[in-house]
């Protein structure tokens, strides 16, 4: 974590003129989203107006209230820059920054959700439901405003991700489709997961209630989780029981989900 925002833009910039050569008809693209923009902020404030506007709330609004919130909050910014490394570093099939900028929803949603959670700290709340609306419909992926989310998280497709109003996340941290930080019971108050940094959590998991996830735990897929998972344990089933310990201290950037059975 701790990318070089002003590093990562050039960097972008750069990704953008090379394919812009590479593939001229795409060169509007590029311009409009990347070529044409002063900063990074600027250019994700586009990027996420383009993709987010309705018939009745425009590009040009959204563009503003983007603009408004990652100005109001820096931090914003350099997450964004942490979550694109993540992104390059962890997938596989990214090669590029510009990759997961332009066309991974995964990223899309992510960046949604930072500026949805700014307008609710904000106390801008029916804007902040707005944004979370509107990233359920587009991309398939639904954070509440609320739900507190670290820097250098990845979003591995992310399509039937939710999370709920007191979940939490913390850096560094990996999750995979169709995983569910969900609470339990119709009472108000805290009863979301918390999930601590490094974690990965594979493809289908479902955690359930205020339960605490560990540094560096992995959930295997398809698992339900519905206790405590201690840190650097590795946990699968229905429900989830610990099985071994992942080989590395954070399994999150490894993206290994294959079962750790050795130490147990």
């Amino acid at each position: 974590m701790g990318a070089n925002t002003n590093d990562i833009w050039v960097e972008l910039r750069a990704e953008a003129a090379n394919r812009l050569a590479g593939e001229p008809m795409l060169a509007s693209f590029y311009h409009a989203n990347i070529l044409n923009h002063a900063s990074l902020s600027d250019a994700l404030a586009y990027v996420l107006a383009e993709r987010l506007e309705t018939p009745v709330v425009s590009a040009l609004m959204l563009v503003q209230v983007v603009q408004s919130v990652l100005q109001a909050d820096q931090q914003i910014v350099q997450s964004v820059a942490d979550d694109l490394v993540a992104c390059r570093n962890r997938d596989p099939a990214c090669s590029a920054y510009i990759e997961p900028f332009l066309h991974f929803k995964g990223f899309h949603a992510l960046q949604t959700h930072r500026i949805a959670h700014g307008l609710w700290q904000q106390g801008r709340r029916w804007l902040a439901y707005l944004l979370q609306g509107r990233s359920s419909e587009v991309f398939a992926i639904d954070i509440h405003p609320a739900a507190r989310l670290g820097s250098g998280i990845m979003l591995d497709h992310g399509t039937g991700l939710v999370i709920g109003e007191t979940a939490e996340v913390g850096n560094e941290v990996s999750i995979l489709h169709s995983v569910t930080l969900g609470g339990s019971g119709c009472h108000t108050g805290d009863r979301h997961p918390k999930v601590a940094d490094g974690v990965l959590i594979s493809v289908g998991a479902r955690l359930i209630g205020p339960i605490r996830v560990g540094e560096g735990a992995k959930i295997g897929a398809g698992s339900l989780v519905l206790e405590d998972v201690p840190a650097h344990c590795t946990v699968a089933g229905v429900p989830a029981r610990i099985i071994g310990h992942p080989a590395e201290a954070h399994p999150s950037l490894i993206m290994d989900q294959g079962l750790d059975t050795s130490a147990d």
